[in-house]
């Protein structure tokens, strides 16, 4: 069975029939419009994100499935703390703050992507966008987090969320 596969990066909850999608799919002579509702209601919970997904059609009976990704560590953790974006001016000008907790759930959400054996490796990951973007954790420094977890502080917490 011929498969074609396509891979678009698009905004939770809202792709349509234009490009990219459109004219990649509508030469096959799949029903578009089905795709793009499927999309549309299994990418709605990341809704304002860009969201990496892959459409894979049968050439032969039309069928198609959809894949659908996580968006990246810094939307994730833009949407937890209600921010566009990060700051322009990282460890001078904090653009948010984000709860321990919140970081957990975007570690367990990633680990998968992020090539990492435990989820204190993920979340010291998510930490580390974190100080890229300017965003304190706990109103702390983020530097100052990942010097905690190095310390065994949160070793508790990260065994019980496993």
């Amino acid at each position: 069975m011929p498969e074609k596969q396509f891979k678009f990066l698009i905004e939770g909850g809202k792709a349509t029939a234009a490009p990219p999608i459109g004219p990649a799919l509508t030469p096959l002579g799949v029903n578009v419009l089905q795709i793009i509702e499927k999309i549309n209601s299994e990418t709605a919970e990341f809704r304002g994100m860009k969201v990496p997904i892959i459409v894979t059609v049968d050439t032969d009976t039309k069928d198609f499935r959809i894949e659908v990704g996580t968006p990246s560590v810094a939307a994730l953790i833009a949407k937890e703390t209600g921010i566009e974006k990060g700051s322009k001016m990282p460890g001078k000008e904090p653009a948010g703050d984000i709860s321990f907790e919140s970081l957990v759930k975007i570690a367990r959400l990633k680990m998968s992507s992020l090539r990492v054996k435990s989820l204190k490796a993920a979340v010291k990951t998510v930490v580390g966008t974190c100080i890229s973007m300017g965003i304190t954790i706990d109103s702390k420094n983020p530097k100052e987090v990942l010097a905690e977890i190095d310390s065994g502080r949160y070793d508790d917490l990260l065994e019980k969320a496993t």
